[in-house]
């Protein structure tokens, strides 16, 4: 029995992650739970368990392939098991390779039949709907992807090869509207109500011609479905807004308690339809009004060569921005350009802090414990936040209302190969300092092995960014929104102070603190951090708290 194992939902909102490395080879014999592959999602890296005791059969996909969730990834030889219920719904004739449909609909049969080789059909559903939509038949479509995996590019290539519709009023079934530059001696295509103009041909009039600037083609763009109401988690409703989609308009086909269901597959497919859809409209206005010019314009998406496009010389090296690299680049510029930052800086006398710390040290690491100076800093901080709550905050814009968080929970930035990522120490107010450095640590550790865990990063109250670790005196840290404070240290190094007429050495810890200036003044954030000057200066106040 071939048993198939799809790429499971590693997370809420993960829809598809990049296949890093297979751990075994067609021929292998593998346990249950036995870990098969690395998958990197834009939240971490994850493994992939076997599902059953079996032989590896077929790898369907290659490291470095982008597979959504829900695909087919890899196929078992399974002893003794019978086959899922999906399969005895269709049986197929040996010799004419004929499916005889159980209860499913023409779809399903479809799917069964395979890609005119026999065999089931592998593709996504966002090329399913654009099979619907183009009038492709699913099954007679050859997938170039991973394992035969037909794909968008497949449909619409499949689309092109066929014969033309004639021009006795048959419309066309994908979301293209037609523009006759006859019709206003224009040239120029209109904008029409919707998404549906936002993809146009520009026609001389007749079937197949082309005007004097050649006729524009652009990919098909996506109709709104302006629905009244629709379900969806939470998650994908927030990356609904972050995009600027209505969830509402997003085309699905799955329905749950009887209303329209959507995924965040499916809201991101959207908005790039939208995006791709604005871009060839504006240019095919653009090629329309260059008189003279002959030849079907080159789309941003053929060329890849956009207007913000980087051109890259000879000797120059390309690698693919996606995953958690991506999604720590949309956090930070939704963070920036959410919340209006301004960073007060300050320095402070760490001679006590450092003594205090060599001091304590052998007997940490006599406990198997590495102390450094973040766990003082998470202490301090905690006991200034007491008395400066405001620091400790979340802006709640849907309610129109300022949340001041009661936990203690402080994110402390990661430097990664990956790039920034920030695990989350819960209870910080409620721990000693070696609970402290040791949690942290392991938190480190997990982050640069790549293999901490989403939960772990998650319900942050307060991000603390030790740059000084790396070097560096100043910066102006990005707030980890939608908190609404960060602490950035800089290198503690001994300078000259003026010290009651006199100029002396003592160690000094340069501070940045950035704040949400919608809801922390700057003379709230000069207090807070007077208070933890206080605290640093002399740790021993801590022992009151």
């Amino acid at each position: 029995m071939v048993r198939e194992f799809k790429l499971p939902d590693v997370g809420e909102g993960v829809a598809e992650g990049e296949l890093l490395e297979w751990h075994v080879e067609p021929g292998d014999t593998v346990a249950e739970d036995q870990v098969v592959a690395d998958v990197e999602t834009d939240k971490a890296v994850v493994d992939v368990p076997s599902p059953v005791n079996g032989t590896v059969r077929e790898l369907l996909a290659e490291p470095g392939d982008v597979v959504p969730v829900g695909t087919v990834i890899i196929t078992f030889d399974v002893e003794g098991e019978a086959p899922p219920e999906s399969e005895r719904d269709a049986t197929t004739d040996a010799e004419t390779g004929a499916v005889a449909e159980g209860d499913g609909d023409a779809e399903a049969a479809a799917e069964s039949s395979g890609n005119g080789q026999g065999g089931r059909v592998f593709a996504a559903p966002s090329a399913r709907r654009l099979a619907r939509e183009l009038g492709v038949e699913i099954a007679a479509v050859d997938g170039s992807g991973p394992g035969g995996r037909v794909t968008e590019s497949d449909v619409r290539a499949a689309a092109e090869s066929q014969p033309d519709e004639s021009d006795d009023g048959k419309q066309l079934k994908s979301a293209v509207s037609r523009i006759d530059d006859g019709e206003d001696g224009s040239g120029k295509s209109s904008v029409s109500d919707g998404l549906s103009s936002a993809v146009s041909r520009v026609d001389d009039g007749e079937s197949g011609g082309s005007d004097a600037a050649g006729g524009a083609v652009a990919a098909g763009a996506v109709e709104a479905a302006g629905r009244e109401r629709t379900l969806a988690a939470p998650a994908t409703r927030q990356v609904a807004e972050d995009l600027g989609v209505d969830i509402d308009d997003v085309p699905t086909d799955e329905v749950r308690d009887g209303q329209a269901f959507v995924d965040e597959a499916a809201v991101r497919e959207y908005a790039d339809a939208q995006q791709r859809a604005q871009e060839a409209d504006a240019e095919a206005l653009a090629d329309a009004s260059e008189a003279g010019e002959a030849g079907p314009p080159t789309t941003t998406a053929e060329s890849g060569a956009g207007p913000d496009a980087v051109e890259a010389a000879e000797g120059d090296r390309r690698e693919p921005y996606r995953g958690v690299r991506k999604t720590i680049g949309r956090a930070m510029e939704r963070s920036k350009f959410t919340a209006p930052h301004v960073t007060h800086h300050e320095k402070v006398d760490a001679t006590a802090l450092v003594e205090t710390r060599e001091k304590l040290k052998a007997r940490a690491d006599d406990r198997g414990v590495k102390l450094t100076f973040v766990p003082f800093v998470m202490k301090a901080v905690a006991a200034a936040l007491d008395e400066h709550p405001v620091l400790n905050t979340q802006l709640d814009e849907d309610n129109e209302e300022i949340v001041f968080k009661s936990d203690r929970n402080f994110g402390v930035a990661v430097a990664t190969d990956a790039g920034l990522m920030v695990p989350v120490v819960d209870g910080v107010d409620g721990k000693g300092l070696l609970q402290l450095a040791s949690e942290t640590n392991e938190l480190v550790a997990k982050c640069r092995e790549r293999s901490i865990a989403r939960e772990e990063m998650q319900g942050g109250t307060f991000t603390i960014t030790n740059f000084g670790a790396i070097g560096g005196e100043y910066a102006t840290p990005i707030i980890n929104y939608p908190e609404t404070a960060i602490l950035g240290l800089g290198a503690i190094e001994e300078r000259p102070v003026a010290e009651d007429g006199e100029v002396v050495a003592r160690d000094v810890l340069p501070l940045s603190l950035s704040v949400d200036h919608r809801v922390i003044d700057g003379a709230d954030a000069a207090r807070f951090v007077e208070t933890l000057k206080e605290y640093i200066e002399d740790p021993t106040l801590l022992l009151l708290e």
